[in-house]
Formats: C-alpha cells, sequence, structure tokens
C-alpha cells in the first residue's frame, strides 16, 4: 500500500516543484519527511477472556504527520491488521485532512483481533487496555483517534472513559465517533454518504450537467452507499446497488426507501421486487452516467478495468481503484472524483466534533451539515481550480494541493536545533 503513496507522493512533489507553487529548498530535502511516520506505537494487550485464560492481543498507533494539527485517524479492529496497511492509512489520513482543509494530521491505529469471536465484555477489556496503553501519546492537542472497522461508538465512549481516568479529568476530545449522549456529534452517522453527494453535486454544477437525467450505480449498500443513495442528487436516478451477497439492477430506477426496508427484512438488496439480480461484476460494468465504488478497496483492477463503461466515478471507498488502472481509466476519458476529498465527511464532521468538545458547545444538525457542505465545496473548488491549470487529473490535483499545504506547514515549524 504504501508503494502507491510513494509514488502519488513523488508525482505530486515534481509538480509542485516544477510549477513553484511553495518555495522549496533542495538542501533541507523536505519531501522525506513526508515519506516517513513521526512515530509507531507498537503495544501488547494482556486481557483475561471468559474463560479466566490470559490472552495477548497486538496493537498499533501509526502518527504519521502533526505539521497542520494533532494526528487524526480511526481505530479498527481486524484480524489482518498489520504496521504496513496502519502506516499506508496514517499517512493517507495525512492527505485527506489536508485536502478537506481541516487543522488536522494523519494517524491510524488497530489491533490484530477478530472481534466476532470476541464478548462485549471482552471487547471492552480490550478497547480500555487500548486506551491505558495509548494514554501518554494520545490527547485532543496531540492525537484524537476515531472509530474505524469493526469499531463502534460505543468502544469510543469506553476509550474516552478510560483515557480520563487515567489523566484525572473527563476529556471527551480525546477522540471522536462518540454517542450522541456522550459528546459525539449530530450528522455523524450521515456524514460520509451526505458529504458525497455534497462532492457530487460541485461536480455536476462545475461541468453543467446538473439539469441533465444522471444514472448512477452504487457498488456497495453499507453505511456510506446507503445514505449516498438516500440522498442522492435530485436529477441522479440510481438504477443498480449491490451488496456482498449480489447486486440488483432496474434501469428505471430503484426506490431507495423501499429498497433499504427490503435489506433490512432480509439482509440483503438480492431478489429486490421490480429489479434484476446480477453480479458485482456485472454492475461494474453497466453502462450508466456515474459509478459509485462504496465498499472494498482494489475492486477495479488489471482484470476488470477494461469493462467499466460509466463517465464518472465517484469513490466513495478507500482506493477502489488500483493505481495503474485509475491512470488508465483517466487516459481512457473518464472522470475519477477521489476518496480522499469524496469520503472526507466523515472526518470533516469528526473534526467538528472534536472542536464542539473543546468548546464545550453543541451545534444542531442544520449547522453541521451546512459547514459539512461549505467544506466540501472549498476543496473541489480547490481540486477543480488545480486540474484546470495545470492539466491534471483530479486525482493528482487533490495530492499536489494537499503536499503543498503539508509542507508550506512544516516550513513554519521551529528549525530543528544544530548540535
Amino acid at each position: 500500500m504504501m508503494k502507491d503513496n510513494l509514488k502519488q507522493l513523488d508525482d505530486a512533489y515534481k509538480i509542485i516543484k516544477n510549477n513553484k507553487l511553495i518555495s522549496i529548498d533542495e538542501k533541507k530535502n523536505e519531501i522525506e519527511i513526508l515519506k516517513h511516520p513521526k512515530r509507531l506505537v507498537r503495544v501488547y494487550l494482556p486481557i483475561e477472556m471468559d474463560s479466566g485464560v490470559i490472552k495477548i492481543f497486538e496493537g498499533y498507533r501509526v502518527q504519521y504527520n502533526d505539521a497542520r494539527g494533532p494526528f487524526k485517524g480511526g481505530l479498527r479492529y481486524h484480524w489482518e491488521v498489520d504496521e504496513d496497511e496502519v502506516t499506508s492509512l496514517a499517512f493517507w489520513m495525512t492527505i485527506k485532512c489536508a485536502v478537506a482543509d481541516i487543522p488536522m494530521g494523519g494517524g491510524k491505529g488497530g489491533i490484530i483481533v477478530n472481534p466476532k469471536e470476541l464478548s462485549k465484555k471482552e471487547l471492552e477489556k480490550l478497547t480500555r487496555a487500548f486506551a491505558r496503553a495509548l494514554a501518554p501519546v494520545v490527547g485532543p492537542l496531540t492525537d484524537v483517534p476515531a472509530p474505524d472497522v469493526y469499531t463502534t461508538p460505543e468502544m469510543m465512549s469506553w476509550f474516552k472513559d478510560e483515557y480520563s481516568r487515567v489523566v484525572g479529568k473527563e476529556t471527551p476530545a480525546v477522540i471522536t465517533g462518540k454517542p450522541l449522549e456522550d459528546g459525539g456529534s449530530k450528522g455523524r452517522d450521515k456524514a460520509t454518504g451526505l458529504g458525497a453527494v455534497y462532492t457530487l453535486e460541485t461536480y455536476l454544477e462545475k461541468t453543467n450537467q446538473l439539469d441533465k437525467e444522471l444514472t448512477i450505480a452504487v457498488q456497495g449498500f453499507g453505511n456510506a452507499g446507503l445514505h449516498f443513495a438516500e440522498l442522492a442528487p435530485k436529477n441522479c436516478k440510481v438504477v443498480a446497488v449491490s451488496d456482498s451477497k449480489g447486486a440488483i439492477y432496474n434501469p428505471t430506477g430503484l426506490n431507495i426507501q423501499e429498497l433499504i426496508k427490503h435489506k433490512e427484512s432480509v439482509l440483503s438488496v438480492v431478489d429486490f421486487p421490480g429489479s434484476k439480480n446480477i453480479s458485482n461484476e456485472d454492475l461494474l460494468a453497466l453502462e450508466v452516467d456515474i459509478l459509485v465504488p462504496a465498499a472494498l478497496n482494489s475492486v477495479i483492477t488489471e482484470k476488470n478495468w477494461e469493462n467499466v463503461k460509466a463517465k464518472t466515478i465517484l469513490e466513495i471507498a478507500n482506493g477502489p481503484i488500483s493505481l495503474p488502472e485509475s491512470e488508465k481509466l483517466y487516459k481512457k476519458g473518464i472522470v475519477i472524483i477521489p476518496d480522499v476529498l469524496t469520503n472526507s465527511g466523515g472526518v470533516i464532521v469528526s473534526y467538528f466534533e472534536w472542536d464542539q468538545n473543546i468548546k464545550n458547545e453543541s451545534w444542531e444538525l442544520e449547522e453541521v451539515n451546512k459547514k459539512l457542505k461549505e467544506k466540501i465545496v472549498a476543496g473541489f473548488t480547490s481540486l477543480w481550480d488545480y486540474s484546470q491549470k495545470y492539466n491534471l487529473d483530479l486525482r493528482t490535483a487533490a495530492y499536489v494541493l494537499a503536499v503543498a499545504r503539508v509542507l508550506e506547514a512544516e516550513q513554519k515549524r521551529s528549525p530543528l536545533p544544530r548540535g
């Protein structure tokens, strides 16, 4: 994963340097700072299981860059968590926060565990142990974690409670993604999907397509994909969606509210009345205006990229297109609106939660959504302007913008002492 990140980093740096977007001192070799995380914390957590057996769990917290503000990024509980994955995601969060222009850096954490195999009591013990182990290196002005894969708002409350116990005072701003009644923010549940809608609307406005009837296929009907489909722009018709069990298609459009009820009832979108069952691969190859990968990473690869017929791809999932294929699709004339902006609604509203906690405030939903839209529109406009001015695809424009912002922040830091 880091290999692709570093290539995008080098490509962005060359464009920044060649176009003199910021002042560069070659002797300082500033780009090297962004090729390595600032800190990697590895912890080993002994947990007494319900059986009485002590089991040791390994966890990580990678603090990649904090030039623009406290490290920010989720905590995932997954059996495939490893150092490379967490480091790559922490780098990606650095880029994401810079693109969204929020005063946060990039971090990520995780524990190697299958949470489905643990009881609720065991999960609470594990989360509280993780909070104690990370307490020396996290905090409201240092590093602010959040939920991620297989972690929940309740777990964030356990983390906050244990950290507060360690430091001796109630500290809600140490972590975001908490339940509303425990310092969470209104609007967080739909923030990723709604942010993607705002991103698409801004793109359609820039390209004069707001008055055209457009078709959309959504690959992945989980939290983000569902809310995106539910809130999609008025001129857009969702004609296909999928989940892990299969996909459905109706060229005249799907009734999303009825589909949500169907999925709640049978736990899948498959066999939805009035639609045709198709495969996930069939969905990716549909002749639609907009394809929305909203599930897993690397769903469009060297094996299937040539089948993609959509005019625009809106990336809600993290890294749904492998890097070489992303470049091929761009050359083919397909516009890719990158994940680092499209799915940034979650981290933007997480930042809002942190801000509310710091100020001891609670914003109404309308204010949260208004501020979210402002951030997304400003972010997309910056990407669009860079892409037009320097003849770049939107992904490269995003990295150029983010890397320039982070390097500028690094330049403003106090110089290292000379020994």
